[in-house]
């Protein structure tokens, strides 16, 4: 359980960071666009204010609150599933992905009531107009990490019997 808790802070804390220095830093939010490693990484000031890629973007207040609530119950299932699941420190760590990144998204929308995002990747020809952060990235490895590193539930349950 300690790989949960130290991968959660570190996500959480990375993330944060990253927003800071790069949004306010650097003055994303005033200059809205720096090309870092064009077309491959760029940073392009958002404003998240529903779900990944804008997805259910009310821009309402109720909708805010309803995010995070949502968020929050899904980091509490998750912690609740890995405490009385035993696993191994990598499916652990990657709960604490998981978690960490959507607790730093939902500190964005507490104080600034939309998810803060930076990062656009466009590659090949094919110009991407969805920009993310690296709370995003940790909730999608660490989804990943818990699809192929938790217990097979059904193994589990026929070496019990």
């Amino acid at each position: 359980m300690r790989s949960l808790y130290l991968a959660a802070a570190i996500a959480f804390l990375i993330d944060q960071a990253s927003k800071y220095v790069v949004i306010f830093g650097l003055e994303l939010w005033r200059i809205r666009t720096i090309d870092v490693l064009p077309p491959l990484l760029n940073f392009r000031y958002g404003e998240n204010r529903g779900i990944n890629f804008g997805l259910f973007d009310g821009g309402s207040d109720t909708s805010r609150w309803f995010l995070i609530g949502m968020a929050l119950v899904i980091c509490l299932a998750v912690f609740v599933w890995v405490r009385r699941t035993p696993m191994g420190v990598w499916a652990y760590a990657s709960a604490g992905l998981l978690i960490g990144g959507a607790l730093a998204n939902v500190l964005d929308r507490l104080i600034f009531g939309y998810v803060l995002d930076f990062l656009n990747m466009s590659c090949c020809g094919i110009n991407n107009p969805f920009v993310f952060n690296l709370a995003d990235v940790f909730i999608f490895a660490g989804a990943i990490g818990l699809v192929f590193l938790s217990p097979d539930s059904k193994a589990q349950t026929e070496k019990g019997q």
